[in-house]
């Protein structure tokens, strides 16, 4: 069985929009953009109390661990699992935040 590989282009791709909305900010266009929003939405969730924020904390230390290794299997599992984090949480969380805002 063929596993499907995930890079750091398409988390950024999947949930730029979403985090850099509650981040206040222009969409990530890269890495290290992506984690410093991550880190900001996270905050902004909790400050909103939306539950899921540490989550978004973890991703980004993993998206971080990911940027930083010199080695494709270490790499390509600190992607799965920043997005097996945020895969389930960020539209649903974004959109709480949403409602809560009023847009």
């Amino acid at each position: 069985m063929a596993t499907t590989v995930i890079t750091a282009e398409d988390l950024i791709r999947r949930h730029a929009d979403d985090i850099a909305y509650v981040a206040e900010e222009a969409p990530a266009a890269d890495l290290d953009t992506f984690i410093s929003q991550l880190d900001a939405a996270a905050s902004n969730y909790d400050r909103a109390g939306i539950n899921g924020h540490e989550d978004l904390e973890t991703a980004a230390i993993h998206l971080d661990e990911a940027r930083h290794s010199t080695d494709e299997t270490t790499r390509t599992v600190f992607l799965r699992r920043a997005d097996q984090l945020l895969s389930p949480i960020v539209w649903d969380m974004t959109q709480e935040y949403r409602e809560m805002v009023g847009d």
